[in-house]
């Protein structure tokens, strides 16, 4: 069983060994997979441009909350 195992080991480390020293993966890109690739990428900007449409009330208000928080903080100052 030991000896097994360690046969497997030997194999496995061959294998994964070889994968890594590979130099050139002979690949053929079609042109297509290019438009579908900038077909992604469309989408993930788009994606995320309605979401900023979705929730700009949010975000605005994050935004006022916060200048007035400083406001706030300011007049305390000045007011010590």
């Amino acid at each position: 069983m030991k000896n097994m195992k360690r046969f497997i080991g030997i194999i496995y480390f061959l294998f994964f060994g070889t994968l890594l020293t590979l130099r050139s993966a002979s690949a053929y890109i079609d042109p297509a997979t290019t438009s579908y690739i900038i077909q992604i990428v469309a989408g993930v900007f788009i994606a995320a441009g309605a979401t900023v449409a979705i929730f700009w009330r949010k975000i605005t208000f994050w935004f006022k909350k916060k200048k007035a928080l400083r406001a706030k903080k300011q007049k305390e100052k000045e007011n010590k």
